[in-house]
């Protein structure tokens, strides 16, 4: 049970004490529990949706976006501003947009880029509230954290130090294959609206990825994070679009 407490403690802001200091191979078994993690932090965010009921939507869309936010501590937030902050200060550079990404203050594009990323979630939770669709964001939480582990089977780890160079050559592959897989299967709950919403995540990653490795040659935890935040955003959105279009 180490690997999902080292999931627990490092993806959320709850209170995980753990007994010992992990080994590298929990550390790498620990990210295919992410999606495990992120079920229960979208569980967490339904029960708040119905204790909620009688509280006007749009009250009830602010409490549960901040609550989401709240839940995680920022981290992924943290990883966007830093990684929007680098790519437009960088100017095409790999070792400067290294460097801003290290730098813990953020800029005024980091700044926007939360902005514009928190509103968005905040009308996509208002809209399916009003779809009665509120049991989605249990599956944007659950397929949003198979995000690293994708990126970690797929892409170099860049940094010559640290957690995710180890966590990169020890993750099991066959069983986070799996588990990607299994996770994403999940929008055939949704029919074809689910699996279309799926498809666009899908494409996200795949965009993302192929940015990341033109910029800087591959990944880092930076940019991790700020994929969760994209592909949350993105599945949550096309979810709700695609319910104005199709029947």
């Amino acid at each position: 049970m180490m690997p999902f407490w080292i999931a627990l403690q490092f993806l959320t802001i709850l209170p995980v004490q753990l007994d010992r200091m992990p080994t590298a191979e929990e550390n790498a078994r620990a990210v295919l529990f992410y999606p495990v993690v992120g079920l229960l932090l979208g569980g967490l965010l339904y029960a708040l949706a119905l204790l909620l009921v009688p509280v006007p939507t749009i009250l009830t869309a602010v409490l549960i976006t901040v609550f989401w936010i709240g839940l995680t501590g920022g981290l992924h937030l943290d990883g966007l501003a830093d990684t929007a902050d680098a790519w437009v200060g960088g100017f095409g550079d790999k070792t400067r947009t290294l460097e801003i990404m290290k730098d813990p203050a953020c800029g005024p594009i980091g700044v926007l880029s939360l902005i514009a990323l928190v509103l968005v979630k905040l009308c996509c939770v208002y809209l399916l509230l009003m779809q009665s669709q509120t049991l989605f964001l249990i599956f944007v939480l659950a397929l949003s954290r198979t995000v690293p582990i994708l990126l970690f089977l797929s892409t170099p780890y860049v940094r010559k130090k640290g957690l995710g160079r180890d966590i990169a050559a020890r993750i099991p592959r066959l069983y986070a294959y799996l588990i990607s897989i299994l996770i994403a299967l999940g929008g055939i709950n949704w029919g074809l609206r689910g699996m279309l919403a799926v498809l666009v995540s899908i494409t996200t990653i795949i965009f993302l990825r192929r940015c990341f490795i033109k910029r800087i040659d591959g990944i880092t935890g930076d940019t991790i994070g700020a994929s969760i935040e994209i592909v949350e955003a993105m599945l949550i959105l096309s979810f709700v679009l695609l319910g104005y279009y199709l029947l």
